[in-house]
């Protein structure tokens, strides 16, 4: 079975229909084989969406699966536009349905290998990482995303501790020169750096 974190998986469609509560609001959500977290959405991306604080501007959620971490800031931060992107086709069909299907006006989704179709630059960043694609993939993620904020604005992501946190943190200190694990919970870590030029 190939992984979540390919192009195009070769795995038999299995769509399914998950609920998620945000700020009161509970938005629906198609999900399907092929997809990270399939069946509910994952600790990792619940605790990250509760751990960003609010904001006005553009944000960027790359790697952003069928949509859920987007489309609950979209929700949280009504003044903003979330532009989410993902390796994944299905993923990116995906978060498009379940941006429409929950009537998300500040939100859009398209394909991207890495920041390949990224044209723009953001005030926030936000990423659940695909830790098992391994660091050939995930550290180039973290190395341009600092082309890709504005002065100032920030990246936030979900490792787990036992997955790489402190090796993440390391890195993003190297990148940035700064880095904070800014929320802990069940070995999870919420880990975030700044733009400072």
């Amino acid at each position: 079975m190939e992984h979540y974190f390919s192009k195009d998986p070769d795995v038999k469609h299995n769509l399914g229909k998950i609920s998620y509560s945000i700020n009161g609001r509970t938005i629906e959500i198609i999900t399907d084989s092929g997809v990270f977290s399939k069946n509910k959405v994952d600790f990792g991306s619940d605790l990250l969406i509760k751990s960003v604080p609010p904001f006005k501007g553009k944000a960027l959620d790359i790697g952003c699966g069928y949509g859920v971490l987007g489309i609950s800031l979209a929700i949280l931060n009504p003044h903003s536009f979330i532009t989410m992107i993902d390796i994944n086709k299905r993923a990116v069909d995906l978060a498009v349905k379940n941006i429409n299907l929950n009537n998300i006006k500040n939100a859009c989704a398209f394909f991207s290998d890495g920041f390949s179709n990224v044209t723009e630059k953001f005030d926030l960043i936000v990423t659940n990482p695909p830790i098992r694609a391994g660091k050939k993939v995930i550290y180039p993620i973290y190395e341009n995303s600092i082309n890709f904020l504005n002065p100032g604005g920030s990246i936030y992501m979900v490792v787990q501790k036992k997955q790489g946190a402190l090796s993440t943190v390391e890195k993003l200190n190297s990148i940035y020169g700064n880095c904070e694990v800014v929320n802990r919970s069940k070995g999870y870590w919420i880990i975030k750096s700044i733009k400072n030029k």
